[in-house]
C-alpha cells in the first residue's frame, strides 16, 4: 500500500500541483478550479497518511481508492468527477476521525463552490460539520439541502436531525435562562449588596466559577466544548446550592436531555441497544453506489478469507459493502461485516444466541411483530451495531410496501431475502455473490432468480444486474 499510496500522490500532484502553489488553468478545458483544489486537499490528507506510517484501517483504504477514482475522473475528458467529488467527500465521512471529518468539510465547500444548487454537495457539508459538532452550522447546510430537495421522503432524515440539533440547541438556553433568573432572584434575596458571602450567594468562589461556565457556554459553540462547559455549569451549581434545591433539579434535567440529544436522534428505540434505527430510505442511501458482495459462510471460504495475502481475502476487502448472513460457524469473528442479515426461526425466536459480531448495520428479518420485537430485544448486544433495521424491513419479501409477495412460496433463505431487498432498493452499483456453493447453495427458485439476473461468473464470484 506504502508505493500505491506514493503512486498516487504523486498523480495528484502532477494535476493539481503541490501545497500552497496556485492551480493553473489546463489547456484544452481542463478541471475546474474547484475540482483542482479538492484534490490538492486530498495531496494534503495522502501526506498525512504517508507520514502516519503503514495502512491498516480498511476504511482508510477504501478512502485511498476514492481518491485515485476523483484523480482518475480529474484527468479523463467527459468524466464526471463531480460526484467522484461527492463520493470521495462521503467514503471520508464513513472512515470516521476528525482529520477525515474536516477532510470532507473541505470536500464539501469545493462541491458547494462547484454547483451551488446541488443537493448532494449541501447534505455532505451538513454531515461533515455535523460530525465536527458544528449543530448551528449543520442546520444552515441541512436547510440549504432541504430547499433543493424534493423527494418528501428522502427528507425525512434530514429534518429530523435538524429537529435534534435544534433541541439541544434549546436546552443550552434554557439552561442559561434559568442561571441568569435563579442568580438574579438569589443576589436580590441576599440584599444585592457584595458583602454577603457563603454557599447561598453568588459571590461565593463556586458562583463565581458557575458565572464564569455559563459565559463560556452557548448553542453556537462546537459539541465537546458545550458538553464540557455544560457539565461544569451542573457540577458547580450543585456544589453550590446542592441537588435537592429546585433550579439545580432542572438545570440537571436540562443537563440531561441535551446529552441524550447529542449521542443520539430522540426517536431512537431504547430496545434497540443505543443503535440507529434505519429504514427503507436510510437503507437506500447507505447501498447507493457502492459496490456489495454477500459472502457464504462455509469452511472453505473462510478458510481461503484468512490466508493471508490470499485473493479471495484480497477480492473481498475491495468492496464497499461486506454482507454476512445469520449466525456465523466457520467465518472468523473479526471477519470485516459492513452488513449482518439474519432470519429468525422457530417458535421462539427470542431465544437464540446473541448477535455480538460486530457489523456497522443489522437487519433482522421476522414475523409477527411482538416475536421481532422480543428477538430485538433479547438478542442485541449494545455497542455491537451502529444500525439496527426498524419495523418497516423486518418483512420485504411479502410486505406490500416493499415486494409483496404471497407467503405460500415457501421460506426464503437469508441471503435471498437481502439479495431481493438490494434489488428492490435499485440503488447498489454491484453485487456479487461469493462461496454460495454446495452446502450454501440457494434453493432451486432462488438460483433461477438469480441466474436470470447473472452478469459474470468466475471462480470466486457471481455477479448479478439489478433492475
Amino acid at each position: 500500500m506504502g508505493q500505491t499510496l506514493t503512486g498516487l500522490l504523486t498523480s495528484v500532484r502532477a494535476i493539481a500541483g503541490r501545497p500552497g502553489t496556485p492551480a493553473q488553468g489546463r489547456p484544452g478545458g481542463g478541471p475546474d478550479q474547484a475540482l483542482l483544489a479538492a484534490l490538492r486537499i486530498c495531496g494534503d490528507h495522502l501526506s498525512a497518511l504517508a507520514a502516519a506510517g503503514p495502512l491498516t484501517d480498511a476504511r482508510r483504504t477504501r478512502l485511498i481508492a476514492s481518491i485515485g477514482a476523483l484523480t482518475t475522473a480529474c484527468s479523463t475528458p467527459g468524466a464526471d468527477a463531480f460526484d467522484a467529488l461527492l463520493r470521495t467527500g462521503q467514503q471520508a465521512l464513513d472512515s470516521g476521525g476528525e482529520a477525515e471529518a474536516r477532510l470532507a468539510l473541505a470536500l464539501a465547500d469545493e462541491a458547494t463552490a462547484l454547483r451551488a444548487r446541488s443537493k448532494g454537495a449541501w447534505r455532505l457539508r451538513g454531515n461533515a460539520l455535523d460530525a465536527l459538532g458544528r449543530g448551528e452550522e449543520a442546520i444552515t447546510a441541512y436547510e440549504r439541502h432541504l430547499a433543493l430537495q424534493q423527494n418528501t421522503a428522502a427528507s425525512r432524515d434530514v429534518e429530523r436531525r435538524i429537529a435534534t440539533l435544534r433541541a439541544a440547541g434549546d436546552r443550552i438556553d434554557e439552561a442559561l435562562t434559568l442561571f441568569r433568573e435563579t442568580a438574579g432572584t438569589r443576589t436580590e434575596a441576599s440584599g444585592g449588596g457584595t458583602e454577603a458571602s457563603g454557599p447561598g450567594t453568588e459571590t461565593s468562589g463556586a458562583g463565581t466559577e458557575a458565572s464564569g461556565a455559563a459565559a463560556r457556554l452557548s448553542r453556537h459553540l462546537p459539541a465537546a466544548e458545550a458538553r464540557a462547559a455544560f457539565t461544569d455549569l451542573v457540577r458547580l451549581r450543585t456544589a453550590e446550592h446542592g441537588a435537592g434545591d429546585p433550579a439545580v433539579r432542572r438545570l440537571a434535567a436540562l443537563y440531561a436531555e441535551h446529552r441524550r440529544l447529542s449521542d443520539r436522534d430522540p426517536v431512537a428505540d431504547p430496545l434497540l441497544g443505543g443503535a440507529e434505527p434505519i429504514g427503507v430510505p436510510g437503507l437506500r442511501r447507505l447501498v447507493a453506489g457502492r459496490t456489495v458482495c454477500l459472502v457464504a459462510d462455509t469452511p472453505r471460504t473462510a478458510e481461503q478469507e484468512q490466508r493471508p495475502g490470499s485473493p479471495l481475502a484480497a477480492l473481498i476487502e475491495g468492496y464497499d459493502l461486506v454482507v454476512r448472513c445469520d449466525e456465523a460457524r466457520h467465518t472468523a469473528p473479526a471477519a470485516r461485516t459492513d452488513l449482518h442479515a439474519c432470519t429468525l426461526r422457530g417458535d421462539t425466536p427470542w431465544k437464540g444466541p446473541r448477535w455480538d459480531r460486530r457489523a456497522g448495520t443489522r437487519l433482522v428479518f421476522g414475523d409477527p411483530l411482538p416475536y421481532w420485537r422480543l428477538a430485538l430485544r433479547g438478542r442485541l448486544v449494545p455497542g455491537a451495531q451502529d444500525r439496527v433495521g426498524d419495523a418497516t424491513l423486518r418483512r420485504p419479501l411479502h410486505d406490500p410496501a416493499l415486494l409483496g409477495e404471497e407467503a405460500g412460496a415457501g421460506p426464503a433463505s437469508t441471503a435471498y431475502t437481502v439479495l431481493r431487498l438490494l434489488d428492490f432498493l435499485g440503488t447498489p452499483a454491484r453485487v456479487d455473490l461469493i462461496g454460495f456453493e454446495g452446502p450454501a447453495a440457494l434453493s432451486p427458485r432462488e438460483r433461477e432468480w438469480v441466474g436470470t439476473r447473472t452478469a459474470n461468473t468466475d471462480d470466486t464470484a457471481v455477479r448479478i444486474t439489478l433492475r
